[in-house]
């Protein structure tokens, strides 16, 4: 097959069809649907501005002036009352109650400007709360706007472009360079290289000969590969990945927002001081007065500006907030859960013993295992890689490589035959020269087998954070978690030997992306999690969390499925978001109490009759304008941002 004719058939792949004029208004409409709360706020925005307009510049009639005011009843104040019905039937009693009561209320007694500031109030509140929460479903999209619609299969040495669901298992595909591998399959013809950094976190390529087994979502190089499928698109494991990733979007803890607490509280009180006034009065007006002034905007507005405050502060310190309702959630977190490599390890493990055995050169071992690891997609890999490296060893290319399950990684490197693999799956092998085998000790190792004879042992060492220890020990004294975990793919006696060297005492090895999934779930239902992690298997893991964070930015993918990602690769950054999340609920709590209290105290002289609706809507107004002001303390910086511990603790 000429490389034209494979470039050609790449230009011809389908395009997205355009759409039609009538789907393009729906999708438009569904979008406004979407965002109706903002179109609100503005409508009634707008709306008030004109009224305050005709009235008082134009000097026009009443029932001129009147019209703005009761179009934003209409088209707003219905659809935020329908909302709040809704939540009623469902015994979801908000903060926001109140407020679908004063309009109603204003509709009654004809108070339409009053009504009208209700609804600019709490569709404005919403719609800032809006504005900064993520949307979950990105994760998704973020995923699967990676995949190709199309795969290219080759029969009788023809090949044509299938959809993705019509690939089967032993099918010859075609994968152009840079394309992006469409199924998990084996190398049959070609030598390249592949990113796979979305399937396994590692920012590396990884070298591909024929019997190397790719994965679908990796990116190719710079040359054409020949594969055969193993697998069907739908159960490859980027397929997979994105199947666990969409369960655990739809399983999230309910958050419940620190307004509505307070609203639990606030509500009540105020409606009874409302009819209170009604009934000892006889005058209607009272209830609507009392119920206006009492809408708890403080904690509509308040608080979202608090947390804006706090996003913005973070985005300063190089920690990047997606879910503002984590901000509420963390200092509320018991149980911390800790990925292995890259998060509280450097992620760079090197090379520091090499155990020959009798009858082998260390160059030459050496020498052939970093040749075999330049087809290996495991971090060891670089460590092997880079220790050749300072030695300025040649490397060679393999002439076949294979990593049949449970043998680990096989190839043909210079006539020689050369395994990688563990110490329990070489002495199940009965491979000679298994009694020199030295004894185990924590960390990293990987097993050399050279002409099917045991040649050498490799230890390695992925370094602890040097702040990882003192980080650990000040979690339970200065943010009260109760227990600390680590959950990670590694083996067991490698993640020990870290848990001792940082503190922990808790460890759950070896653990598929699945089981992290169903640990942190079951660790949920006793106790608010925090799950720290750095890879894209830890992507499901962070999402069924209480609060997920990524620690550097190894993969986009756990970016966008992490609640919270600190930019730069250190434990300090997580002890300054919890700071500051800290800060925040203090803040919050100051605005929104603060202009409750100011508002009970509105709300008794508004139910003496000494103010009327309108002037209690403007008299919220300087409340939420006072709320406001102390909630932007948020987005200064404190004096104490972080009381870890300098260095490592003994």
């Amino acid at each position: 097959m000429k490389h034209g004719r494979m470039w050609q058939l790449a230009a011809d792949a389908p395009k997205l069809r355009h759409q039609s004029p009538a789907r393009r208004f729906w999708e438009s409409v569904t979008i406004l649907h979407r965002r109706r709360i903002s179109v609100i706020a503005v409508f009634a925005a707008v709306a008030i501005l004109v009224h305050l307009v005709f009235r008082f510049v134009l000097r026009a009639p009443l029932e001129i002036y009147q019209i703005p005011l009761l179009a934003t009843l209409v088209f707003g104040g219905i659809p935020l009352v329908y909302e709040l019905a809704r939540n009623l039937l469902r015994r979801e009693f908000g903060s926001d109650l109140l407020a679908g009561i004063s309009i109603i209320t204003s509709v009654l007694l004809h108070e339409y400007l009053a009504g009208s500031i209700v609804v600019l109030m709490l569709s404005g509140g919403e719609a800032l709360e809006n504005y900064a929460l993520r949307n979950a479903s990105s994760v998704l999209r973020a995923l699967a706007k990676r995949m190709p619609a199309i795969a290219h299969r080759r029969k009788d040495s023809v090949i044509t472009d299938v959809a993705l669901d019509h690939i089967v298992v032993g099918d010859t595909l075609v994968v152009y360079p840079h394309d992006i591998c469409p199924v998990d399959g084996t190398v049959i013809e070609g030598n390249g290289v592949m990113n796979e950094a979305y399937l396994t976190g590692e920012p590396f390529e990884i070298t591909k000969a024929p019997g190397s087994a790719v994965i679908s979502g990796a990116v190719n190089g710079e040359t054409a590969l020949t594969i055969t499928a193993r697998r069907r698109a739908v159960d490859s494991r980027y397929a997979k990945i994105m199947e666990v990733m969409r369960e655990s979007e739809q399983n999230q803890p309910r958050l419940r927002r620190l307004g509505d607490q307070l609203g639990a509280i606030y509500t009540p009180v105020a409606v009874t001081i409302a009819v209170l006034a009604w009934a000892i009065s006889g005058e209607a007006v009272r209830f609507l007065a009392v119920l206006v002034i009492a809408t708890p905007c403080p904690l509509l507005i308040a608080i979202p500006v608090a947390i804006i405050g706090s996003i913005s502060l973070s985005a300063r310190r190089a920690i990047v907030v997606k879910n503002p309702a984590v901000l509420e959630q963390v200092s509320e977190c018991r149980t911390a859960i800790f990925d292995k490599t890259g998060t509280l390890t450097y992620g760079d493990p090197k090379l520091t013993e090499q155990l020959i055995a009798p009858g082998f050169e260390q160059r030459d071992v050496l020498t052939l295992a970093a040749s075999l690891e330049l087809y290996s997609k495991h971090p060891l890999a670089r460590a092997v890689l880079a220790a050749a490296k300072e030695e300025k060893l040649a490397l060679r290319q393999a002439s076949y490589v294979s990593e049949p399950p449970g043998q680990g990684l096989r190839g043909i490197v210079s006539d020689r035959e050369v395994q990688i693999t563990s110490r329990k799956k070489l002495i199940a092998q009965h491979t000679p020269g298994a009694e020199h085998l030295p004894p185990i000790t924590g960390g990293l190792e990987c097993i050399i087998v050279i002409d099917r004879c045991y040649a050498a042992t490799f230890r390695l060492r992925d370094a602890p954070r040097a702040e990882g220890r003192s980080f650990i020990q000040h979690l339970g004294p200065k943010h009260q978690f109760r227990r600390i975990m680590i959950v990670s793919g590694d083996r067991e006696s490698e993640v020990s030997y870290l848990a001792e060297q940082v503190g922990i005492t808790e460890v759950r090895a070896e653990q598929s992306p699945e089981q992290k999934l169903t640990i942190v779930r079951q660790e949920t239902v006793h106790a608010k999690t925090l799950y720290v992690g750095d890879g894209i298997n830890d992507a499901p893991a962070m999402m069924a969390a209480t609060v997920g964070m990524a620690v550097g930015q190894n993969s986009d993918v756990t970016a966008e499925a992490a609640d919270v990602v600190a930019m730069e690769n250190s434990l300090k950054k997580l002890d300054e978001f919890m700071h500051i999340s800290r800060r925040m609920r203090s803040i919050a709590l100051e605005s929104a109490v603060g202009g409750m209290l100011l508002s009970l105290g509105g709300m008794l002289v508004a139910a003496a009759g000494y103010l009327p609706p309108v002037a209690g809507a403007v008299t919220q107004e300087i409340i939420d304008v006072l709320s406001v002001l102390n909630a932007l303390r948020a987005a200064f910086p404190p004096k104490i941002i972080s009381d870890m511990p300098e260095g490592p603790l003994s």
